[in-house]
């Protein structure tokens, strides 16, 4: 593994980042937006509400995190999708590069943009709506641990379905979030799911994090087992979205669809 092709990887990112304006604002835009709203709402439900919880913890808590784990999975999307829009792929794969090592660097790229938007996240909430990731303790390391590694593997799962279907699948990727939220219960406990979507979620690592969220903000304990449980869940899904996307490259290459890589590209 060549650590000068993961950072040639990561540069091209910086320079793309760099020179466009247009790429930039998005980092804080829909953030700023998402925290604001939720915000609002909060302390709305704070001063309705005579349940004496505190909504901005609940609430506003889940959707930074839910936030950053978009973030994540869009930090590495959207680092495939600007080679597929400027036709670079197969520019990118007639160098030496590996596969390893564009993955490597997709997901390295997808660091520095995530922590750009946690960090626009976390001032609007505390400033604004005085959110502290503190009333979580050191729980917020794994939390976040468990939304960055499982982002990655749909980061890399959905570059394999562009890959596989073409540029114009890339539709089918930006729904995924919205598809996975009604699962992983951002905002209302397991509990209140069918039976049948409960499997589901626990199946889906998120889920136990958003649950060992609302049992600290609401006196509980966070169950270390099913913390454990996500955190394999997650690294197994990477390993299982790094196969999807080795394979279908080298389907791509096998079949000549790397050749003739355009928006017409469907099989």
């Amino acid at each position: 593994m060549n650590l000068k092709r993961i950072f040639a990887v990561m540069l091209r990112q910086f320079y793309l980042m760099r020179g466009s304006f247009s790429r930039v604002v998005p980092l804080f835009a829909w953030v700023a937006v998402d925290m604001v709203l939720w915000g609002f709402l909060t302390r709305y439900l704070n001063v309705s509400a005579s349940s004496g919880i505190n909504f901005v913890f609940i609430l506003l808590g889940a959707v930074l995190f839910w936030d950053f784990f978009i973030r994540v999975m869009q930090g590495v999307t959207m680092a495939f999708f600007e080679d597929v829009w400027s036709r670079n792929f197969l520019n990118m794969f007639a160098s030496p590069i590996t596969i390893a090592e564009y993955i490597i660097g997709l997901v390295v790229s997808s660091i520095g943009m995530t922590l750009i938007g946690l960090t626009a996240m976390i001032l609007i909430a505390a400033l604004c709506f005085g959110l502290s990731l503190m009333v979580y303790g050191m729980m917020i390391f794994p939390f976040l641990l468990i939304l960055f590694l499982f982002g990655i593997a749909i980061g890399i799962f959905g570059c394999a379905i562009v890959l596989r279907l073409g540029p114009a699948s890339e539709w089918f990727i930006w729904p995924i979030p919205a598809f996975l939220s009604p699962f992983v219960g951002v905002l209302y406990p397991i509990s209140t799911l069918p039976q049948s979507m409960q499997h589901v979620s626990h199946l889906l690592p998120p889920s136990h994090v958003f649950e060992g969220m609302r049992a600290i903000v609401t006196g509980g304990t966070v169950s270390w087992p099913l913390l454990a449980w996500s955190g394999c869940l997650a690294i197994a899904y990477i390993l299982l979205a790094s196969w999807c996307f080795t394979r279908t490259y080298q389907h791509a290459v096998r079949t000549g669809l790397m050749a003739r890589y355009s928006v017409e590209s469907l099989s």
